[in-house]
């Protein structure tokens, strides 16, 4: 990794050229950019939420931005992980699956971050995942493997970046970093929170936060209330990330990720995605309201790709599936293991499902079920999220959700992504750049011209 004042040095060079070329053609800078993103978030995941949210004429906000575009979403790899979507987004260069901000010979690929940087601009990463997972990282970092999160945390401090919000907190420990991160980051001027009732005591004119309120990602906005969770939502971390940021007279870039989207879609987990969707669309009109009445400030909404082809089908069982009251993830939790570790007793599969998502599974589904969720090479039981996968694909199918079946997920390396097309909405000066079809190597361009000078 350069020092980041050597990284400065060759962005602040490709800048200067990258002036003089437009020179003649320069309009204002500018002063804001808050870029959110919906990760695994299609089309069919916000008909899905505006649908079971509302009804089938229902708009969310983000629907009601002016500008409207659509990117095709590849890696060089055909259908793209977050990391290789992140960094074609956040720095114009499509790479392998797996690659964050680093191409295949290992160079390191300036982000618009680092670009806002050179421009003195305040900036800062928020994620309802680990701020050290893909999405966030491809702006902040640069690393050979998305799996290096104690490097990637590493590197966002010695990147100065200066609000940090989010999950990971594993990734900030001596453990995994060497080092003890947030000890250092209290050294280097940061304020450190842990809940949402510290994030609101954080002082904006003090600059620097990094709050950390879990050690792995955040829990699903349904699952709180039932693990008495004191994590902020998406919607206070904007805020406060605002709020904070805003007091740079330069002004700042700001990067939201809504990733548990993702996840949620990754199990067919409808009232998942309308949760997380609808937790991230409030981010967004806040974002929107505040730029609209502070000026010079663009707000772009994309997604880095779609997960799991979610459709709404005609025969959609809407009311089933909105009083189901907590993720796949969490009934998983609930499953009891069989005495030899390797199997799930069928009472307690027949008694989640019924518990939890009102559905009847005969003794035959329960046994299948338990056949689906063995890792092949050794006979052990998946992790708990790839149960809650499984459970949510029967959810869904006995329910009649339009997504990739179970079978087809399973084929899949990437866990369900696919190639669909997302689209962006746009608010604000120097917009106009996102209408139309563009590839994800054309989004940060119009992100980096719209702050030059």
């Amino acid at each position: 990794m350069l020092k980041k004042s050597k990284r400065l040095m060759v962005v602040a060079s490709l800048f200067l050229i990258f002036s003089l070329v437009f020179t003649a053609a320069a309009q204002a800078e500018v002063k804001n950019i808050i870029l959110m993103i919906g990760d695994g978030m299609g089309i069919g995941q916000m008909d899905m939420t505006r649908y079971m949210a509302g009804d089938k004429d229902y708009k969310l906000e983000m629907m009601k931005m002016p500008n409207v575009g659509l990117m095709m979403t590849s890696s060089t790899e055909g259908v793209t992980d977050s990391a290789a979507a992140g960094t074609a987004m956040a720095t114009g260069n499509k790479v392998y699956n797996g690659a964050v901000a680093m191409n295949k010979n290992g160079a390191e690929l300036d982000s618009v971050l680092d670009f806002a940087e050179v421009r003195n601009k305040a900036t800062g990463i928020i994620s309802t995942n680990m701020v050290t997972d893909a999405t966030p990282a491809t702006f902040a970092a640069s690393v050979k493997d998305r799996g290096m999160g104690g490097e990637i945390a590493k590197q966002i401090l010695d990147n100065d970046v200066d609000v940090v919000l989010g999950g990971g907190r594993e990734d900030f420990m001596k453990e995994e970093a060497g080092e003890d991160l947030i000890a250092k980051a209290k050294k280097m001027g940061y304020q450190y929170v842990t809940d949402k009732e510290q994030l609101k005591r954080v002082m904006p004119m003090n600059g620097k936060v990094v709050g950390l309120f879990n050690d792995s990602y955040m829990n699903y906005i349904k699952d709180r209330d039932d693990l008495d969770s004191k994590e902020p939502s998406l919607l206070e971390m904007t805020t406060k990330a605002i709020d904070v940021l805003s007091e740079d007279e330069d002004g700042f870039f700001l990067m939201a990720e809504g990733a548990r989207i993702d996840h949620a879609a990754h199990a067919a987990d409808v009232p998942g995605v309308v949760a997380e969707t609808l937790d991230f669309d409030a981010s967004i009109k806040y974002a929107v309201d505040w730029a609209r009445e502070n000026g010079n400030t663009m707000v772009v909404v994309v997604a880095d790709h779609e997960t799991l082809g979610f459709s709404v089908t005609e025969p959609i069982n809407k009311e089933a599936l909105m009083n189901i009251e907590v993720s796949p993830e969490y009934m998983a939790g609930k499953l009891v293991e069989t005495e030899s570790g390797n199997a799930y007793t069928i009472d307690s599969i027949q008694r989640v499902f019924k518990e939890y998502a009102n559905l009847e599974l005969t003794e035959r589904e329960a046994r299948e079920f338990n056949s689906n969720i063995v890792n092949e090479d050794d006979g052990s039981l998946y992790y708990q999220y790839k149960v809650g996968w499984q459970i949510g694909s029967i959810i869904a199918k006995k329910n009649n959700v339009g997504v990739v079946a179970a079978d087809v997920r399973a084929k899949s390396d990437t866990g369900g992504h696919t190639l669909n097309s997302v689209p962006i909405f746009a608010f604000g000066p120097e917009t106009e750049g996102f209408n139309g079809v563009i590839q994800n190597t054309e989004f940060s361009k119009v992100l980096f011209e719209a702050m030059r000078p």
